[in-house]
C-alpha cells in the first residue's frame, strides 16, 4: 500500500513538471511570434530574473509569492474537501477592504497590535463574504461555482462603494494610507534580502500552508472535512454532520482569500485604486494555477506559488526586452491549461518511473 501511494505520488509530481515545461514552451512560441529577435532574450529574462539580481531578486520572488501562495490555499483548501471556491477574488477583495479600512479608522489599537487586528478583520471580511455561498451549498444544495463567481461581482462594485464611503482620499484617487503600526512587520526581511517592498507576508503565508497541511492531515476535524468532500452520503451515515462540515470548509477557505488581501495592502504605498476595483482581481484566478500545480497538498501550494512568484518577478526585466507582462500571463494560463492534463501526463510519468525500476532491476541483477 505505501509503495503504491508513492509512485502515485511520484506520478503527480512529474506530471506537474510536464504541465510546467508545456506551459513554458508554450510561451516561447508565443514570443517568437510576437518578436522573433527578442523571444530567446525575453525567454531568459524569466527565467533568470528571480537570480539575476541577487538577493533583492530573490525578495521580490518572495514579495510576489505570498499572495499567490495564500489564494492558492485558499483554492487548494476548498479542493481537499470537496469544493470548488472560485470566488476567492470576491473574498480577497472584501478582505483587503476590511483590513485596509481597520489599519486606517481604527486609531485607538495599540501600534505593536494594529496590524494583527486588521489582519484578523481581513480574514473576517472573506469568511463573511462567503457565508451566503456556504449556507446555500448546504442547505440548497447550489452549486458553489455559481454562487461564489456571483459573488465576485457584488464584491467588485460593493468594495468600490465601500472604499468611497468610508476611507476615499479624492486628492490620489485611492483609499487613504494605513498607519504605520496597521503595517506588517517586516521581521528584518527587507534588510536581509536588500529590498524595501518584502515584508513578513511571506512568513504568514508559509505559516498559513504548515497550519492548514496540520488541520487537514493530522486533525478529527481535517479529517471530517475531507470525508465530507469524498462522499457528502457515505460520511452523512457515518454519522458526520454534512451540513456544518461544509460550511466550515467554505468559511475557512474564504478566511484565507481575505487574509491574501490583507497581506497586499498592508504594506508601504499600496493604495486600494478605484480603477482596480472594476474589474475583479486576479489573484483568486491564479490562485486556481497555483493549487493545481500544488495537486492541492497545502505544502505543493507554496512551492507552486514560489514557482509562479518567481515567474512574476521578471516584469520589470521583460519590459527591456520589448515584451509586455501579459506574457507572463499568458505562460500561466497556459499552465493551467496543461495542468487540466494531469491525468493524461500521468500516463507518461507512469511509464517513465517503470523504465526506471526497470534498470534498477538489471542493475541489482
Amino acid at each position: 500500500m505505501m509503495k503504491f501511494l508513492k509512485l502515485e505520488s511520484s506520478e503527480k509530481i512529474i506530471s506537474t513538471f510536464i504541465s510546467i515545461l508545456a506551459g513554458m514552451l508554450f510561451g516561447l512560441i508565443i514570443m517568437l511570434i510576437v518578436n522573433p529577435s527578442m523571444a530567446f532574450g525575453g525567454f531568459s529574462a524569466i527565467l533568470l530574473a528571480g537570480v539575476s539580481d541577487g538577493m533583492y531578486g530573490f525578495g521580490e520572488v518572495l514579495f510576489n509569492a505570498a499572495p499567490l501562495i495564500l489564494t492558492g490555499l485558499a483554492i487548494a483548501f476548498a479542493f481537499k474537501t470537496g469544493l470548488f471556491n472560485i470566488g476567492a477574488s470576491g473574498q480577497l477583495m472584501i478582505g483587503a477592504f476590511m483590513a485596509v479600512w481597520i489599519g486606517v479608522t481604527w486609531t485607538w489599537v495599540p501600534a505593536p497590535i494594529h496590524w494583527i487586528v486588521a489582519i484578523l478583520g481581513g480574514i473576517f471580511g472573506g469568511m463573511v463574504w462567503v457565508l451566503i455561498p456556504a449556507l446555500l451549498k448546504a442547505y440548497r444544495n447550489v452549486h458553489e461555482v455559481v454562487s461564489t463567481i456571483m459573488m465576485n461581482y457584488i464584491a467588485m462594485y460593493a468594495s468600490k462603494m465601500l472604499i468611497e464611503a468610508t476611507i476615499y482620499d479624492s486628492v490620489r484617487q485611492e483609499s487613504n494610507s494605513v498607519l504605520n503600526g496597521a503595517r506588517i512587520p517586516t521581521f528584518f526581511l527587507d534588510q536581509i534580502f536588500d529590498n524595501p517592498r518584502l515584508n513578513g507576508g511571506i512568513l504568514i503565508a508559509i505559516l498559513t500552508g504548515a497550519i492548514i497541511y496540520i488541520v487537514l492531515e493530522k486533525t478529527t476535524f481535517g479529517f471530517q472535512l475531507k470525508a465530507v468532500g469524498f462522499n457528502r452520503d457515505a460520511a452523512k451515515y457515518a454519522g458526520i454532520n454534512d451540513k456544518k462540515n461544509i460550511v466550515y470548509s467554505l468559511l475557512i477557505s474564504g478566511g484565507i482569500a481575505g487574509l491574501a488581501g490583507a497581506v497586499i495592502y498592508l504594506v508601504p504605498g499600496t493604495g486600494m485604486r478605484l480603477e482596480t476595483t472594476y474589474v475583479i482581481n486576479g489573484y483568486g484566478f491564479q490562485g486556481i494555477a497555483v493549487a493545481l500545480l500544488g495537486m492541492s497538498n497545502p505544502i505543493g501550494t507554496i512551492f507552486s506559488g514560489l514557482f509562479l512568484g518567481y515567474i512574476e518577478a521578471s516584469n520589470q526585466e521583460l519590459q527591456s526586452w520589448d515584451f509586455k507582462r501579459e506574457i507572463i500571463d499568458i505562460i500561466t494560463a497556459s499552465i493551467i491549461y496543461f495542468s487540466a492534463f494531469t491525468l493524461y501526463f500521468q500516463k507518461y510519468a507512469r511509464k517513465i518511473i517503470s523504465k526506471i525500476g526497470k534498470k534498477d532491476g538489471e542493475t541489482n541483477a
